[in-house]
């Protein structure tokens, strides 16, 4: 039994709320059972200096969390002077992950940043953030195909993520923090909603794995998918 008493193919409820940053091109609130992250979109209308003059675009991210978004408080980064490696990684994953899901020569020579603020953290902050930041992206681009400023969606595809684990010998969808903590193997697996990878990351914390296992997760991840890019739908439609 998962400490939760979900089904070990069972997710988490997912809601996304949009339209709740008043001034930015596309925002929206993820909650993935106790896990919420704000997700926003900002356009600048000039793309990064190495990237002038190719006609591409670019999307990119950052994260960050709250000091309590966690059972103990965390000290903001700012006031450290520095991003942790953790941070970095994660919205390096972020970044790469949504942009894998867009044609960066439809999108133009333009930036898009997302921001994912963890306010509430119960496992699986990185997939939350990547799959409530496509609906932020979606919204911005939007407003750029219904302003006329480009003729094309850029767009390919949804791009949303999840975590899967062995948790007490037992493959696992969806890992909360009590999972997440004591998981054997722990897996983030970042797909298209066609079913296409883009990034798996998976380590043995405690416990080495087997192929078999490997393909069992991903079975499961791709499970989830279906119920992560419902809610995108149903977010922007």
């Amino acid at each position: 039994m998962r400490p939760s008493g979900r089904n070990l193919s069972q997710m988490r409820p997912i809601s996304i709320e949009t339209g709740v940053m008043a001034h930015a091109e596309g925002s929206c609130l993820i909650r993935v059972g106790n896990t919420h992250v704000l997700c926003t979109a900002s356009l600048e209308e000039t793309p990064p200096r190495f990237l002038k003059g190719t006609g591409l675009g670019w999307v990119t991210a950052e994260y960050g969390m709250l000091p309590r978004a966690t059972n103990t408080r965390n000290r903001r980064e700012a006031a450290q002077g520095k991003q942790s490696g953790r941070t970095q990684e994660i919205q390096r994953l972020i970044g790469r992950s949504l942009r894998a899901g867009v044609d960066r020569s439809a999108l133009g020579e333009r930036q898009i940043t997302i921001d994912c603020d963890v306010i509430q953290a119960d496992g699986g902050t990185r997939c939350a953030s990547i799959t409530g930041g496509w609906v932020a992206l979606r919204l911005a681009v939007n407003k750029l195909l219904k302003a006329g400023a480009i003729t094309s969606d850029p767009i390919m595809d949804h791009v949303a993520a999840v975590s899967c684990g062995i948790y007490a010998g037992q493959a696992l969808l969806d890992l909360d923090y009590a999972e997440d903590s004591e998981a054997g193997t722990d897996g983030n697996f970042v797909l298209t909603g066609a079913g296409r990878l883009i990034e798996v990351q998976m380590s043995a914390e405690g416990a080495t794995f087997s192929r078999d296992q490997m393909a069992q997760l991903l079975d499961l991840a791709e499970a989830g998918m279906a119920d992560l890019v419902a809610a995108q739908k149903a977010a922007v439609a």
